[in-house]
């Protein structure tokens, strides 16, 4: 089966979605739900992506995502994968949690962001859950109906200046949007079995064809690879940060020149999408386990070491800066 054609770059706007599989529960307790939003928020961080609306559902999420540095793939695999990680293990489980690769919609954010903030944080009540948006726990509605900083990781002040500028009156505003009747003809595109890629007026998607769909593209590559920054440069700001050569980094070596090497070889896979087998290539490997062990490396590390995870975050934005 060919992968869903993605597009991505800097400041974009998705919305994405994924349900556990068989029809299963993706949730079983409040704590569940809990350990999600404490992972979204730790994504948000990790990612410094912008998330303005979330809805968690028994079965499925919703969210709705801005990418500064165009880095969703990325940011998606890290909050599947880790709440798979942390579920199975909370519950004595193994094997896989979601029935698939999350689903995303790029959207053209002047035009649908408003409208899918309401879209999302009214699935509890098209479900039957409750009567009233307030009354979910488990969606950013709440969030954008309080002050309180305990929601200032949520990208609100963004949405809530789109309905006006005046602070005073956005709460009220947000309000009233929310109770006002949802575009008939968005919800019918949004439930739909097959999802469009990109969901925009004409300019918009005009604009998408003219930048990302080149002659002759293969359909079943996601179109983030045509974006992203490649290998030479990944290497070269690895060796840069480290003080090392690039030639030093095909060597296993211990202490710091290892740690580059295992970061050079997770930006790679990470950024590009790149086989294991082609990662491994250019660092003298016969073997894609040695590339996938480097991977691993790594993950494991930006989860308990914060220095590490600051290096990481470093030399990625210098290397996405030059993407912009």
């Amino acid at each position: 089966m060919s992968r869903p054609l993605r597009i991505d770059y800097p400041d974009a706007w998705h919305h994405v979605m994924n349900r556990a599989r068989r029809g299963e529960n993706l949730f079983a307790d409040d704590t569940d739900y809990q350990q999600f939003i404490e992972l979204l928020q730790e994504t948000v961080k990790l990612f410094h992506v912008n998330v303005v609306a979330f809805c968690l559902m028994s079965t499925h999420y919703h969210g709705m995502v801005q990418t500064p540095h165009a880095n969703l793939s990325r940011c998606m695999r890290h909050l599947n994968g880790v709440y798979t990680q942390r579920y199975n293990l909370r519950h004595g489980r193994d094997g896989t949690l979601f029935r698939g690769r999350y689903r995303s919609i790029l959207v053209d954010g002047d035009s649908y962001v408003l409208q899918l903030v309401r879209y999302i944080h009214l699935n509890p009540l098209k479900a039957g859950v409750v009567t009233r948006p307030g009354q979910y726990a488990w969606s950013s509605h709440k969030g954008y109906l309080s002050r309180a900083r305990k929601w200032n990781w949520l990208y609100r002040d963004f949405v809530l200046k789109m309905l006006t500028p005046q602070k005073s009156a956005q709460i009220r505003l947000y309000k009233e949007f929310m109770a006002q009747k949802e575009d008939e003809d968005l919800v019918r595109i949004l439930e739909r079995k097959k999802l469009p890629s990109v969901l925009g007026g004409e300019t918009f998607i005009s604009w998408i064809k003219d930048r990302f769909f080149k002659e002759k593209m293969d359909q079943e590559v996601p179109a983030s690879r045509y974006l992203a920054p490649d290998m030479d440069t990944i290497l070269r700001e690895v060796s840069l940060h480290y003080d090392l050569n690039r030639s030093s980094m095909t060597r296993v070596r211990r202490g710091m020149e290892n740690e580059a090497r295992d970061v050079a070889m997770y930006l790679i896979r990470s950024l590009r999408s790149e086989p294991l087998m082609k990662v491994g290539a250019g660092f003298g490997l016969n073997r894609y386990s040695s590339v996938s062990s480097a991977v691993l490396r790594v993950k494991s590390r930006l989860q308990k070491d914060k220095q590490f995870r600051n290096r990481l975050e470093h030399i990625e934005g210098n290397i996405l800066k030059g993407q912009s």
